[in-house]
């Protein structure tokens, strides 16, 4: 009982790593945008998403050694990214939209968003060997991993040629510093993002273990809920100093890093990953979700996520959540 009273205080650890290191990276962050003349949404979809995936890259590179080609590997790998894509969706939009009102720019609705929801239906393509391809089983191999990375690279490389590009809503009071203490902020964020959620994660599974928690729910909820803490800290800070652009592009940002980036890496380094069809239920929310942002551009307030349709997405997390407690049997379905 000791042991589990000490994983309980290194999660409170783990969250005031969390929260001081998404403060860091947030005022870094804007100091660096506007220090540079670069727009706070491509700070955003880079610098800020990159660091905020940095726990999903993690545990899906160590999922994979630990269990090199078995199920319960494939489960946490395919498991930790879509779900923690769904929690960046409709928990964090929800959380960060309610906490102040998001503006969406203009080209981010056009491109970075739509691209979100084209990485998706890509990557739904591609481990679906069996639906469209007629092969035996579905998998994620290296050539489909390759695909992946080059749709990452072409991201990238938009991104930096619209490095400067005018933000459409000037954030005020932003403090700029030096290039060192900049730098120093931004890496001491990124740090404690990454030590602190998987400070989270790692004592959160021995806890569940505890209480004989399933190691397929441990994948489905605590390691796709942990390691979006860092995603939720951030946005919800930024949404706090109404940096909208840095809260929306870290959301968007950090599911096309985890869709490209850490799927297409995990999937050269441990190849093939065998998909489970049952996942696609959970990739067609997605989906819902990432188009339910583009449709709420044009109700309400133009261009702006309201607090009621950040609520809008937290009934559907809620709902998502109890599908899929029944869905692993752990709670009566209502039907």
């Amino acid at each position: 009982m000791n042991s589990v009273l000490l994983n309980f205080l290194l999660v409170v650890v783990g969250f005031v790593l969390l929260i001081k290191g998404a403060d860091y990276l947030v005022n870094g962050a804007s100091s660096l945008a506007k220090r540079f003349n670069v727009s706070d949404i491509a700070i955003g979809l880079t610098v800020v998403a990159m660091g905020t995936s940095a726990p999903e890259l993690v545990v899906n590179i160590i999922s994979g050694s630990v269990q090199d080609g078995g199920s319960g590997a494939n489960e946490v790998v395919f498991g930790n990214i879509i779900g923690s894509n769904i929690f960046n969706i409709f928990l964090i939009l929800g959380i960060a939209s309610i906490i102040y009102p998001l503006t969406v720019e203009r080209n981010a609705l056009w491109k970075e968003v739509p691209y979100s929801l084209l990485a998706t239906f890509i990557f739904f393509i591609l481990v679906n060997d069996a639906l469209f391809f007629g092969a035996d089983t579905n998998s994620l191999d290296v050539k489909d991993g390759i695909i992946l990375l080059v749709m990452f690279a072409l991201f990238l490389v938009y991104i930096f040629m619209n490095l400067s590009r005018n933000p459409e809503a000037e954030v005020e009071d932003i403090e700029i510093h030096g290039s060192l203490k900049t730098t120093v902020m931004i890496a001491l964020g990124i740090v404690g993002l990454v030590f602190g959620g998987n400070l989270i994660v790692e004592n959160a599974v021995t806890i569940a273990k505890f209480y004989n928690v399933s190691d397929k729910m441990i994948g489905l909820t605590i390691l796709a809920a942990g390691t979006s803490l860092p995603e939720l800290a951030t946005s919800a800070v930024a949404a706090f100093h109404k940096k909208s652009d840095l809260a929306v592009g870290n959301i968007v940002g950090s599911n096309i890093f985890n869709l490209l980036l850490v799927l297409g890496a995990t999937a050269i380094v441990h190849t093939p990953l065998v998909f489970t069809p049952t996942l696609n239920t959970d990739l067609y929310i997605v989906m819902i979700g990432t188009f339910m942002l583009f449709i709420f551009m044009f109700t309400l307030n133009k261009y702006k996520l309201d607090r009621a349709e950040g609520m809008v997405y937290l009934i559907g997390f809620v709902a998502y959540s109890y599908y899929l407690f029944v869905r692993e049997d752990i709670l009566p379905g209502l039907f």
